[in-house]
């Protein structure tokens, strides 16, 4: 079981990656750490928070796709329709775009630190942009 440390705004989790279910999706990941960048919250899939990562559309296969990611799931939509984007939902999400429903692909849980998801996504919410880093634990 690989665990990645991600500390959001002032919080800290660990999210164990989802490789049975996800393998691809988890090992474009893993090659993409340590990965530093910013989470804003959601415009139209509900209670959850996303790293826009633009028109870079990522080669991969469709495993293990949701649109309805639960609290402290990962979806990593690897673009065509819309943005490329990673999502932590922290409430209720129904995955979606302008264009309309998308699925991502559920590649990551966090296992410890649940209990500030509601604060993570409220505080970017109310507070914009909060910074987010993943890293390999040890």
């Amino acid at each position: 079981m690989t665990l990645v440390a991600v500390k959001a705004g002032p919080y800290a989790f660990t999210a164990r990656l989802e490789e049975e279910l996800a393998p691809v999706t988890c090992a474009r990941f893993k090659a993409m750490m340590p990965y530093d960048e910013k989470v804003i919250h959601v415009r139209w899939s509900g209670e959850g928070v996303w790293i826009p990562m633009g028109n870079t559309v990522y080669d991969l296969p469709w495993e293990n796709p949701t649109r309805y990611p639960a609290p402290g799931e990962f979806i990593f939509y690897p673009g065509g329709y819309s943005e490329t984007e990673i999502l932590l939902a922290y409430g209720g999400v129904a995955f979606a775009s302008k264009l309309g429903p998308l699925a991502g692909i559920h590649f990551m849980t966090i296992i410890e630190g649940n209990e500030n998801l509601v604060k993570l996504g409220k505080q970017t919410l109310w507070e914009g942009a909060q910074s987010i880093s993943f890293t390999l634990k040890d």
